[in-house]
């Protein structure tokens, strides 16, 4: 069969290359059917391998001319790799942008070019690609240095194009009859017809129908009407809708030509019940469709072939840009670009990556193919606007890898005009909003109007570099395109005029968020063209006419009445009369402000030699910013949020630049060019205060005096900014660096900011820069953050000179906090509160006339009657902010006149402004200096006083300047002398107040003296205090044993968090409880991941814990107590009124008994009451009598006699009464009912989180649940201590301590609310693997144990050996002491077996003289190895006895954990601190120092309990086999090692691939920080099943991982993921700070990021101390949750 098949495929390769284009035709028409259009689908597998034998692979041997491997291989000989990378970039996937060496923002490399270029060690951003863009790597037109990565830098020049001439031939021919069959059936129309060669002889009615993506439907709608229209499950709806969803289209059905129609309709009608558009469906023949899908896999095979060679690539551009030989049709790329956007989602990627690795990687080809793009540009941007994808599937998104490549933008400026071409687009599509040729949006496509916007990118990628050679073609057809442009600023000037609105509220808010998005879109595009302009002087003297012609052309906004003339001051102003008020405006002004622009910059040429009406063309900007003023003034409140909103945007960051600051610009510009009287009066005039100013006008209505008032202080606040704002390149000799910095320290003026605050008050240019690197360090100070928050920088000391209250960049809130912080600082550093102004930079030549207005006779007018209101104290004509920028006005006066005066000889200096505020007004007594020694007294003005000390120094420096020539200089000196005076007075007050402090300290130390001295006694026995109580002075600090201290006798009140009330600790008294979290834990597992699960089946789980802690029940607690009823009706009315709030059960699960803490909110799903030590004196002589007859020996025979008695009741019912009379014992102290009852809640919620069972107060597996989270929670906290280098007591946190106190003694009260039948069952359990004869069948052998677990069980456990009954007995306390000294023995000597035989790579023994302990260990090491039967060489004792005290060490640190709080014996001093912990760890657990001497003390006991130990089979398969042995100490678990560059986390993310998925769309590469483990979140593809629910991958990874918690790092959003359920999470920053002290989540500013390890350490705690659960519910509480989640599909 094989042979045959070979035959045929020979016979066909054959045939093709005879009979050229129709043999192959002929051969794709029987064969494509046959592999395409079978009744049964194939697997993806089998058809990709079909159609690579039969269909793929003789069109390679045709092309080769061999076979395809061998020809292959010589191609590899003879050419080498592309200098260009061209890497096609997926939605989602990471890439790399140098800031120092990139042309433009859109040059970028992928994460592989990037890792081996020069860029790697710059300042570079990163940031997740949206798709369709490729690297720019080997483009030298992209990169000022470092073109190339070390993979493609060419090396020396070589020749990699060439193929053999009959290669190239047979290439050229095969893509001739190939590429226009794939573009034939890309585009084609027919769904039931063929082209004619290509027809079937015979027709079947086999059709099918296609169900077609778009962005209207849900996933949910298009399942549902799938499942209703053609009969499928829900899985199967599934499959069809993300496939849909990915490829574009799908086949749903197969059938005859009316199945088909039936389901056709079934889908349209279906779906347009659920959405008022219905889906598109076709019905499309069989084989047209299996043509249809051999297209596209043709599509990829051609890119596998360009692949192999640049010269395959250029024969491939070669044929697809052949013009046809029908003039009417263009060429094949053309025809795939014109319908692209009637193609399907999949269709349309094959094209582009065609594109992408053909046209785009070589120059020419690339110059070729961008003159089609230009040329079809127009209908491309037509047939996007009214499809529905997404623009990252289109081909116009192509229009940035040619419009930013600068030689060929000039190239396409030059001979397609391609400026003109994108603006006439605009206006093409936009022509709808046109009315008068004035754009109105009313009523406009929000969707259709944002996919316009997206042109201005393609003409600001157009400008992006701006040339340095103008050709005069270049010139031409630059201002050609320029004049198009400001024909569509023309429909924008004077667009949406507002009118003030009177009487009543507007009933319906006009539009105005498509203009200013208009605005936004150019505000980077006019700053370009100025800056195209400003590079060539022609051009710019040009453009300039143009802009002005323009001007002059539009009539919006007319004046309705003839000119006037007006009066004020003796100067008269001939101008037409206009009231904002009440005339039509319009906020939109783009040709006046570009205007501005382009002035300032022929300022700079000198240029200009005509004259303008400046008043005519300052006229508008004036408007606007009288309009600002006005609704400042709330004048226009009746017109609503709009308008409000407009002026808000008007001014700010975003727009400002290309509005507010070139209306500003454009009055400097009238100010230097008009008489400033007539400037003035015209300011007045449109303020409307000129009437008010004249004195010609008066009012009582107060609303309108206010208003009045608030219009003066805009006014004057308006010539502030236009006399003293001059930080403009061009305006004034400053550079842009010297604008950003004066906008920092401007806004760390307000407060300390962090660097992603100060970019965004930072206005950004076209490639969104601000430039605040190159000065930040200039002008403020950087602060690092600590383990939360971010790094802040602090404005520089010396800098604050810099600083101006009325910048005219602060909004109205951030002048009061500027103001505001700069007087505090002021106050605290012993200075005035004056905030004088800056000395400003000199105006250049052409605007020094600005300052004419800070001395013309207006000016003084205005500045005599704003300061005669506040002399005379009319309260209703002045305002203390009137003042306030009135005495900035003269101080702004006087530092100039003072500049002129030192930089110029007196008879040069015209600037007049002391002489006019002294004289003018004199003679009544109302000159502007004496107005300002009137209102010095006033109690009203008390704020502004001091800035008047700083005017009057000012103006007695001009004064003495003048003194040459001036002599009536007697006005100013009353004035000095009043300050000096006042000066004084104000330093006699401070002596004063300093004094009267003093005094009162000195009372207040006096009084503490005598105080102490009166109690001396209550001082001297004070303890001090601390966390967990310092040691006590005390001869026993022994916890176990006949030498055992005291348990102190200690009253304990407390007080509730909820009623406030305090009550004792009592025993019988009502319950107080401790809030507690009982969870699940593996953070000291060492199986990570393999967790069972069905813990409780087939398993000797919770009666013994495995040594491996694979998993634990860990008890928290926040600390805050409440009485037991307290809490119950609280958590009653939790559950009541938390049902009614939205998504509650997102932060507390009420099902499980879950709430927040009232005082601090802390998770918490149970309580835990408090139960009093009892105090104990110890009878240390009955001990001692004791002790000499209840030896270890003694005392197993004597546990055996009563165990054997206890089963003996059980079994026959008959009690031996003589064993009972050997024990001592003491009755059972009672609790009250309301503890027993708190005993039973906290205990079932313990046995009901651990296990995963339903609660059961009744389970005998209850006890042990409680004695398990004891010993679990012991060993957390243990492993906390030494984790962090704590000692092991004293530095407990107090939640921690009084958590850990009431858990022990919880656990310890368990056997008196169990069955005493069932505790002494366990006990006896687990005393069988301490003593065998007394083990069962499944008791584990030492190795399989937790010790710590067995100790503390084995503890709190004996006592039932001593309850009858018929009386709660328990023993004494010199029993108790026995029974924990020789269980205390016997586990520690357990252990130290289970050390040794976890170890077996001791070193061998070593010359020298060995102490006793380490003859003792290897004696022990011996006989254990005789034991085992392991012949084991003799070995260094010395050794043996330290890995052994290394590996019991953690255990005894528990243990005395464990005994401190069940006893409360103090610890001794040693334990205090780090270091020598062994010799008192042992001496508090009456242990030997030398561990090895328990087995020579109870060598006759010890020694059948070695050998019974060893020789448990399960040892010797251990022992033999090469399973993992637990070693100790075990490993302590931390947080996986994170790199310290986030760009290798991206790298490894960028290499990560799907374990169950082989596309390549975008993943979210997820890591674990538990276990390092890489997964595939939040995607369909890794669900798997989770308790019969659908989960995603981190949700079941979490289960196994973290028992249900989970911690997660999302590498491509840089964000923790915290995870405690299948239902609740929460977001947390991740460790990776950039070099200003600030997380980046979703990479949003894209800055390096490098680990903070302080942050990563707190993530550490967090996991080990078990705070993610109280985490995530404070977050979630925090966040106000409206929608939620789905956490369980991440």
């Amino acid at each position: 069969m094989c042979d045959q098949v070979g035959t045929d495929l020979s016979h066909c390769k054959t045939k093709i290359a005879l009979l050229g284009c129709p043999a192959v035709l002929q051969y794709l028409k029987e064969q494509v059917p046959q592999i395409f259009c079978l009744k049964k689908e194939l697997s993806p597998q089998e058809e990709e391998e079909l159609t690579q034998s039969q269909l793929l692979h003789p069109l390679e041997c045709f092309l080769f001319g061999e076979d395809p491997q061998q020809g292959l291989e010589k191609l590899k000989q003879g050419s080498t790799s592309s200098q260009l990378c061209g890497r096609v970039f997926k939605e989602g996937e990471t890439v790399y942008s140098c800031r120092d060496c990139a042309i433009d923002p859109t040059c970028v490399l992928c994460m592989d070019c990037f890792q081996d270029s020069v860029h790697k060690s710059h300042r570079y951003k990163m940031h997740a690609s949206a798709g369709g863009g490729f690297c720019d790597c080997g483009d030298v037109e992209a990169w000022k240095i470092g073109p190339y990565c070390s993979k493609h830098d060419p090396g020396a020049p070589t020749d990699e194009c060439m193929l053999e001439p009959e290669l190239y031939e047979r290439t050229e021919k095969l893509f001739r009859i190939l590429l226009p069959y794939f573009t034939d059936f890309l585009v084609w129309e027919q769904n039931f017809e063929l082209p004619a060669e290509l027809q079937p002889q015979r027709t079947d009615n086999a059709h099918y129908c296609v169900l077609y993506n778009d962005e209207h439907h849900s996933y949910d709608q298009v399942i549902y009407t799938l499942q209703r229209s053609v009969n499928c499950d829900q899985a199967e709806a599934q499959t069809h809708t993300a496939l849909i969803d990915k490829e574009g289209r799908r086949a749903v059905k197969r059938g005859t030509l009316s199945s088909c129609q039936i389901a056709h309709d079934l889908i349209k009608s279906n779906s347009e019940h659920i959405s008022l558009q219905p889906l598109r469906v076709e019905i499309i023949h069989a084989a047209v469709m299996a043509h249809q899908t051999f297209a596209l896999r043709l599509g990829a095979w051609f890119q596998k072939i360009i692949s192999y060679s640049a010269g395959f690539r250029q024969a491939f551009c070669q044929v697809a840009l052949e013009p046809n030989t029908d003039r009417d049709r263009p060429c094949l790329i053309s025809r795939l670009m014109l319908h692209d956007a009637m193609m399907y989602k999949g269709a349309r990627k094959i094209v582009h990556e065609l594109i992408f690795c053909t046209m785009l990687m070589e120059t020419e080809f690339k110059r070729l193919f961008a003159i089609q793009f230009t040329k079809h540009y127009k209908r491309l941007q037509k047939d996007f606007i009214n499809d529905d994808h997404e623009r990252s599937i289109s081909i116009t998104a192509l229009s940035v890898q040619i419009f930013t490549v600068p030689t060929l933008a000039r190239q396409l400026i030059e001979e397609g005009n391609v400026i003109k071409v994108i603006v006439d687009t605009v206006l093409d599509l936009m022509r709808e909003h046109l009315k008068d040729n004035q754009f109105v949006f009313l009523g406009y496509n929000s969707e259709k109007f944002s996919r316009i916007q997206v042109i201005f990118h393609d003409l600001r990628y157009i400008l992006i570099s701006k040339p340095s050679v103008w050709t005069e073609e270049l010139r031409r057809q630059f201002l050609e395109g320029f004049r198009v442009f400001l024909g569509f600023l023309k429909c924008m000037q004077g667009m949406e005029e507002v009118k003030r609105q009177f009487g009543q509220h507007i009933v319906v808010e006009p539009e105005w968020e498509a203009g200013f998005s208009l605005q936004i879109q150019l505000r980077h595009i006019l700053a370009m063209f100025q800056d195209w302009c400003s590079s060539d002087d022609e051009i710019l003297l040009l453009a300039f006419k143009e802009c002005h012609k323009v001007l002059m052309q539009c009539n919006n906004q007319p004046f309705h009445r003839e000119a006037t003339d007006y009066y004020m001051c003796k100067h008269i102003l001939h101008v037409r009369p206009y009231k904002v008020s009440q005339e039509p405006v319009s906020i939109h002004l783009p040709i006046s402000r570009l205007l501005a622009g382009l002035y300032v910059l022929l300022s700079g040429v000198c240029l200009l030699q005509v004259s303008y009406d400046y008043a005519q063309l300052a006229e508008y900007p004036l408007r606007s910013v009288v309009l600002a003023a006005q609704v400042s003034a709330e004048m226009w409140r009746r017109n609503g949020l709009s308008l409000v909103s407009q002026v808000y945007y008007y001014q700010d960051v975003k727009c400002r630049e290309e509005m507010y600051d070139k209306d500003i610009l454009m009055l400097q510009i009238a100010a230097s060019k008009m008489h400033p009287n007539d400037f003035l009066m015209l300011i007045l005039l449109r303020f409307e205060l000129f009437d008010y100013f004249n004195g010609s006008c008066s009012s009582k209505d107060q609303d309108e005096l206010v208003q009045w008032n608030r219009l003066i202080e805009e006014m004057l606040y308006l010539l502030i900014v236009i006399t003293g704002e001059r930080y403009v390149p061009g305006l004034s000799q400053v550079t842009k660096e010297d604008v950003t910095m004066r906008e920092v320290i401007h806004l760390l003026c307000i407060e300390p900011m962090a660097h992603s605050s100060l970019v965004k008050g930072l206005p950004d240019n076209e490639s969104h820069e601000t430039g605040l690197e190159s000065v930040i360090t200039k002008v403020a100070t950087f602060k690092k953050p600590g383990v939360s928050g971010h790094g802040l920088y602090e404005v520089k000391k010396e800098r604050l000179v810099e600083f101006n209250p009325f910048f005219y960049h602060y909004s109205r809130s951030q002048h009061s906090k500027a103001e505001e912080s700069q007087k505090k600082r002021r106050t605290h550093e012993g200075n005035d509160k004056a905030l004088r102004p800056p000395v400003p930079p000199a105006f250049c030549p052409a605007f020094s006339s600005i300052v004419r207005v800070l001395c013309c006779d207006i000016i003084i007018h205005i500045l005599r009657l704003v300061l005669e209101g506040a002399a005379e104290d009319r309260a209703t004509h002045w305002t203390e902010g009137m003042i306030q920028r009135a005495l900035h006005l003269i101080g702004q006066a006087l530092i100039e006149e003072k500049t002129q005066l030192e930089d110029s000889t007196v008879d040069e200096v015209t600037f007049d402004f002391s002489l006019k505020a002294r004289r003018i007004g004199s003679e009544q007594g109302c000159s502007v200096f004496l107005l300002l020694s009137k209102i010095k007294g006033l109690p009203s003005l008390e704020a502004q006083k001091d800035m008047q000390t700083p005017l009057c120094l000012n103006n007695c420096t001009v004064c003495l300047l003048h003194i040459d020539k001036s002599s009536s200089l007697g006005c100013f000196w009353f004035v000095q002398s009043a300050q000096d005076k006042e000066k004084a007075e104000r330093k006699r007050k401070a002596e004063a107040a300093k004094l009267h402090r003093q005094k009162i300290m000195a009372q207040m130390s006096a009084m503490q003296k005598n105080f102490i001295e009166s109690n001396k006694m209550l001082y001297d026995n004070m303890p001090e205090s601390g966390m967990q109580g310092e040691p006590v002075a005390s001869d026993q600090r022994v916890a176990v044993g006949p030498h055992r201290g005291s348990t102190p006798a200690e009253r304990e009140v407390l007080t509730c968090i909820l009623c406030q009330e305090e009550q004792e600790v009592v025993a019988r008294g009502p319950a107080m409880v401790l809030t507690a979290c009982v969870q699940r834990s593996t953070v000291l597992t060492q199986c990570r991941g393999k967790l069972p699960t069905n813990r409780a089946a087939g398993t000797l789980y919770p009666l013994f814990m495995p040594p491996e802690l694979t998993m634990g029940t860990h008890t928290g607690s926040c600390g805050h107590v409440m009485h037991a009823t307290c809490w119950q009706k609280y958590f009653e009315a939790v559950q009541n009124t938390t049902r009614n709030r939205l998504h509650a059960e997102l932060i507390i699960d009420l099902e499980n008994g879950e709430y927040l803490c009232p005082l601090c909110k802390s998770l918490c799903n149970t309580v835990v009451p408090l139960i009093p030590l009892e105090p104990l004196t110890f009878n240390y002589e009955n001990a001692e009598i004791i002790g000499q007859h209840l030896t270890l020996p003694r005392w197993i025979q004597i546990l055996s006699a009563r165990i054997k008695g206890l089963k003996s009741v059980t079994q026959d019912n008959e009690g031996q009464p003589d064993f009972r009379s050997i024990l001592s014992y003491g009755v059972q102290e009672r609790f009250s009912d309301s503890i027993v009852e708190m005993l039973v809640v906290c205990a079932t919620t313990v046995h009901r989180v651990g296990l995963q069972t339903a609660p059961n107060e009744l389970c005998p597996r209850v006890p042990l649940m409680a004695w398990n989270t004891c010993a679990f929670t012991i060993q957390a906290i243990e492993n906390i201590l030494q984790e962090e280098n704590k000692p092991l007591f004293g530095s407990l946190q107090n939640r921690q301590l009084v958590g850990l106190k009431a858990i022990v003694q919880f656990s310890a009260s368990q056997r008196l609310k169990s069955s005493h039948a069932v505790i002494q069952r366990h006990f006896t359990d687990m005393l069988g693997v301490l003593i065998p004869v007394m083990s069962r069948k499944n008791t584990p052998s030492i190795l399989e144990v937790d010790f710590v677990h067995l100790l503390v069980g084995l503890v709190l456990s004996v006592p039932s050996l001593y309850q009858e009954e018929t009386v709660d007995l328990q023993p004494s306390a010199v029993s108790s002491a026995y029974n924990h000294l020789h269980m205390l023995h016997l586990v520690t000597m357990a252990h130290v077996l289970q050390v040794l035989l976890s170890c077996t790579d001791f070193p061998s023994v070593m010359g020298g003289e060995e102490t006793e302990e380490a003859r003792a260990a290897a004696e022990l090491y011996a006989t254990v190895s005789q034991h085992t039967r392991r012949l084991i060489p003799d070995v260094s004792g010395s050794s043996v006895a330290e890995r052994v005290k290394r590996g019991i060490e953690p255990f005894l640190r528990c243990t005395a954990l464990f005994f401190n709080c069940l006893t409360g014996v103090h610890p001794p001093e040693e334990l205090f601190h780090t270091s020598g912990q062994m010799e008192a760890l042992c001496s508090y657990l009456s242990l030997p120092c030398n561990v090895f001497q328990l087995f020579q003390d109870h060598r006759d006991t010890v020694t059948p309990l070695l050998q019974r130990w060893c020789g448990n089979p399960a040892i010797t398969k251990a022992l033999n086999s090469k399973t993992q042995i637990v070693r100790y100490p075990r490993r302590r678990n931390r947080l996986i090692d994170l790199p310290e560059d986030y760009s290798a986390l991206l790298n490894q993310a960028s290499h990560f691939q799907c374990p169950k998925s082989t596309d390549d769309e975008r993943k979210h590469p997820t890591l674990c920080l538990f276990c390092g483990a890489m997964l595939c979140s939040q995607s369909s593809c890794c669900l798997s099943q989770l308790d019969g629910e659908d989960v995603g991958a981190c949700t079941a990874h979490a289960a196994t991982c973290g028992a249900g918690v989970g911690m997660f790092l999302r590498i491509r959003e840089c964000e923790i993921v915290l995870m405690a359920s299948k239902t609740r999470g929460s977001t947390y920053p991740a460790p990776y700070l950039d070099d200003y002290g600030e997380t980046d989540p979703h990479l949003g500013r894209g800055n390096p990021l490098h680990l903070c390890p302080e942050r990563y350490r707190k993530l550490n705690q967090l996991w080990q101390q078990h705070c993610i659960l109280e985490e995530i519910a404070r977050s979630l509480e925090v966040v106000n949750v409206m929608f939620a989640f789905e956490w369980q599909m991440l």
